[in-house]
């Protein structure tokens, strides 16, 4: 029998139609959209299903729906194979995705989870707003060489450091524009095999977003934690926890700290876990899995 573990997206994983035949052929995802449009007061689920692509990629958009889509795509696999969601024995997910993995590992409820995945993405967005400032994938380059880029190209009261370190020679830099402009002139200088600006409102996992700390603190303040039943491995620091206020505390790290991805996955693969499954749209995640170990299998189930 395998060891099972289950990945949710983050942000950028999104496509205009994503949900709509989960919505239209499953009561139960149906039923996720229409509660979370309760919640969110607007109509998530035209946002999904028609777009326009523009308010989709929007971070206070495109957070609350990979959330809720993520949710719905393992609603059907719970009808078309309850026997994997039993045998999950532990989740992670990219970012936002770790909280659609806590969901479903029980630490909130759907409900309180939405809510606070809209301040996040409402906060993230205002962080944006407030400082000019981006993302670049650097393709082809190891951990070290990125970090002495970002050294050598970072000028003075600029920000500018790894934010993902998603899998080998994959790594995501954010900062303030001008150096995320700088870095991707020398990337490209020191060999790497490709460099490209990510669209996305800002420098995400970086101090840039420190204002977002004190809305997250707040909105995270109130909902109500259990323990989760299975491990979620944290991004922040690529351990699982199973104090609610660990996780409390995490989670509001997580939006000024780097996504540890690439650590996350070997932790899973050192505790035995053989068999992945991607919940949700796009096939991301089981694209970094195979550059971290070719051989694990990693099925996706769509939205």
């Amino acid at each position: 029998m395998s060891n099972v573990a289950f990945l949710f997206p983050g942000q950028g994983a999104q496509t205009v139609g994503m949900g709509s035949q989960l919505a239209q052929t499953l009561p139960a995802a149906r039923d996720l959209f229409d509660r979370a449009s309760a919640v969110l007061g607007y109509d998530l689920a035209t946002i999904c299903f028609n777009g326009p692509e523009e308010d989709l990629d929007s971070t206070v958009y495109s957070q609350p729906a990979l959330f809720v889509t993520g949710l719905a795509a393992l609603e059907m696999l719970r009808k078309q194979s309850p026997g994997v969601v039993d045998q999950c024995e532990a989740a992670a997910g990219l970012s936002l995705g770790e909280y659609t993995a806590l969901v479903f590992s029980g630490v909130m409820d759907f409900e309180a989870g939405l809510k606070v995945v809209q301040h996040r993405g409402e906060a993230m967005q205002k962080a944006s707003d407030e400082t000019p400032s981006g993302m670049v994938s650097i393709l082809g380059l190891d951990r070290e060489k990125v970090e002495k880029l970002c050294d050598d190209v970072r000028q003075e009261g600029e920000v500018l450091r790894p934010a993902n370190y998603l899998c080998p020679g994959n790594i995501a830099v954010s900062g303030h524009n001008a150096a995320c402009e700088r870095i991707a002139d020398a990337a490209d200088e020191a060999g790497a095999m490709k460099v490209v600006p990510l669209a996305v409102a800002g420098a995400f996992h970086t101090p840039i977003m420190g204002s977002a700390v004190e809305r997250l603190t707040a909105a995270l303040a109130d909902v109500p934690m259990a323990k989760p039943r299975i491990p979620v491995v944290s991004n922040v620091d690529a351990r699982p926890h199973d104090d609610p206020e660990e996780i409390r505390e995490l989670l509001v790290k997580q939006v000024v700290s780097p996504v540890r991805w690439e650590e996350s996955m070997r932790l899973l693969l050192d505790q035995g876990i053989d068999q992945f499954y991607e919940i949700g749209p796009g096939r991301v995640l089981r694209g970094l899995l195979k550059r971290i170990d070719r051989k694990v299998p990693c099925d996706n189930v769509p939205a």
